[in-house]
């Protein structure tokens, strides 16, 4: 039996045309209707006509229900998902500068390679660590680096697709 769970952020994605504008359009949606966005990344498809825009917004099963049914009605959208935890492959891209003297260089560099970081640049007192993961590595090396000092930190939004067996087939 499923219930309705109070506030959990939720994934959305949606397939729309490639259109100028057509972002503003569904981003002001949200707007209008009150709905914060947590995240939202969007870029072209495999078809160059067609563009995803993956969104995270925190809410119930009514809100999200809304939200659908009112992006549905955009012109220019094609569809829109709810992306489950367990059905789909979510990922963030952060760039992150951290204080590194050299006393600890060698410390923040392993903490990185243990999650796959990437050292993207240097100084003498700082590093620039590019990583990739879903949220919850996201926030876990930030929470790592954050006690050697973080001057500054970029990221993407998650960007998600549904595992090829959970996807409607064309009939």
């Amino acid at each position: 039996m499923e219930h309705n769970v109070a506030s959990q952020k939720r994934t959305l994605s949606m397939l729309v045309r490639n259109h100028p504008g057509v972002l503003s359009h569904v981003a002001g949606l949200f707007t209008r209707r009150g709905y914060n966005i947590e995240s939202i990344s969007a870029g072209v498809t495999e078809n160059p006509e067609i563009t995803r825009i993956t969104i995270c917004v925190t809410g119930d099963d009514k809100m999200v229900e809304q939200i659908i049914k009112q992006c549905q009605r955009l012109v220019d959208v094609l569809s829109v998902t709810e992306l489950k935890y367990d059905e789909s492959i979510t990922r963030e891209l952060a760039v992150i500068n951290v204080k590194a003297p050299q006393q600890n260089r060698s410390e923040i560099i392993q903490i990185a390679s243990v999650f796959n970081g990437r050292i993207a640049d240097m100084s003498e007192d700082a590093l620039m660590i590019e990583v990739t993961g879903n949220e919850r590595q996201i926030d876990s090396i930030i929470r790592l680096l954050a006690t050697y000092g973080i001057e500054e930190i970029a990221r993407t939004g998650l960007v998600a697709l549904q595992f090829p067996s959970k996807r409607a087939r064309p009939s």
